[in-house]
């Protein structure tokens, strides 16, 4: 139950004003420049705010649609995209603390989680990137948040926040697929899970469908949110691509891209082209597609190269770079690897009570996190793995690393008090 304590809560007031004091002096004191993907975003919002036209259905740009509509109303320019960024810090904070008070913990927990969220390096630097990341992981939040109380109709709203974010990363279609399992594992009633789960479906199918039709009616055929599923699974999957990171396309033996046919395709016709190619490499090619697989989790999850784009064209020195990027990777690997050893002994724990049909005594939280979990891993072992790609669920290893800490601790106890 939410406690109105004043002490609590101006603890947590503290906590936010100095994350978010924190963020704005990273904004302030570290100029970075946008760059690749992250300067298309960019200049894809200032093209919309400034009435040209939406992208050419290659890339989502959900983002950059959001992002054209704040330069529409302050006007455009890098610094006013950061500041933005500052206000979904914010508004992670108030979303990730509301899920914290509809979970069954301890308010010291509550207190120690939420400070770790706020203080991890990730959510101070991500400030000054001009990616998908926070808005994307601001939708996340809300829609975990949804999920975790007890709204009417909330599987509706949580369906239009699916649809939003697959405008900008087009896999979260799938996410209706995670409401199903968290509620058939949970509640064990079929038909109401299925039920739940196609209500969520269908309102992200009816969010998204506009663009869709807007999409096939520039192409003159059906086509999805973007166009780039087909570039990404190429270019990540040939024996070529040795490191399961980015890769130039034309660098691929015997490269389709070079090919006169895939020249003169429209957009839709080269995502197919291209799509084809990747499956027929995986399937020619299981073993190397399992080795790239588990390099791109680990590029992911434990290489934070994300902290990189941050500081990209700042006048910071060489030195300092290098410290920063030190001390980040190092707060990253040992939450990020205890998190997910964490995840991966409960998920074990899931599926024995599945076996003796006894999940009813299983926290819904716990459970939709290491689905959440295990959904983004599917994605990113299939595609390509960066480290930003593992910022919309840092929420959940910050979770499952605590838990780990607070049982480190209990063991301690118990062996204090026994000797």
């Amino acid at each position: 139950m939410y406690d109105n304590n004043d002490t609590h809560t101006n603890y947590y007031k503290i906590i936010m004003a100095i994350g978010i004091i924190m963020s704005s002096l990273w904004v302030i004191f570290v100029n970075s420049v946008p760059f690749s993907d992250f300067s298309y975003y960019y200049n894809m919002a200032v093209n919309i705010a400034n009435g040209g036209t939406w992208g050419d259905t290659y890339t989502s740009i959900g983002y950059s649609i959001v992002l054209g509509g704040i330069f529409k109303l302050f006007g455009a320019s890098v610094f006013k995209a950061k500041i933005f960024n500052i206000v979904l810090t914010f508004i992670n904070y108030l979303l990730f603390k509301s899920i914290l008070y509809k979970l069954d913990l301890s308010e010291i927990d509550r207190r120690v989680i939420f400070a770790m969220f706020v203080f991890i390096p990730n959510n101070i630097f991500y400030n000054s990137i001009l990616g998908t990341e926070l808005i994307f992981t601001a939708i996340l939040l809300a829609a975990t948040n949804l999920y975790m109380g007890s709204m009417k109709f909330k599987y509706i709203l949580i369906g239009i926040l699916a649809g939003l974010n697959t405008m900008i990363k087009p896999f979260f279609i799938i996410f209706f697929f995670l409401i199903f399992l968290v509620d058939i594992i949970k509640n064990r009633k079929l038909l109401s899970s299925i039920k739940n789960s196609l209500i969520v479906l269908l309102f992200t199918a009816i969010v998204i469908s506009p663009w869709i039709y807007r999409n096939s009616k520039l192409m003159g055929e059906f086509t999805y949110v973007s166009n780039n599923g087909g570039i990404v699974l190429y270019i990540n999957n040939n024996s070529q691509n040795d490191k399961g990171r980015w890769m130039p396309a034309e660098d691929v033996e015997n490269s389709i891209v070079k090919t006169k046919a895939y020249k003169n395709a429209n957009m839709t016709e080269k995502n197919k082209m291209l799509s084809a190619e990747a499956k027929k490499w995986i399937k020619a090619h299981p073993m190397e597609f399992i080795d790239l697989g588990f390099k791109r989790l680990f590029n992911t999850y434990f290489v934070g190269d994300d902290v990189g784009y941050s500081i990209y064209g700042s006048n910071i020195s060489y030195n300092l770079q290098k410290n920063i990027i030190k001390i980040t990777n190092l707060i990253r690997i040992v939450i990020f690897g205890i998190g997910i050893i964490s995840i991966l002994v409960y998920s074990i724990v899931i599926l024995m009570l599945i076996i003796k049909g006894k999940t009813d005594i299983l926290n819904r939280f716990n459970v939709y996190s290491v689905i959440l979990f295990f959904m983004f891993t599917c994605v990113y072992f299939i595609t390509e793995g960066q480290g930003r790609y593992s910022f919309p669920i840092i929420f959940v290893f910050v979770y499952w690393f605590y838990n780990v800490l607070k049982y480190i601790y209990f063991l301690k106890l118990q062996f204090t008090n026994t000797d």
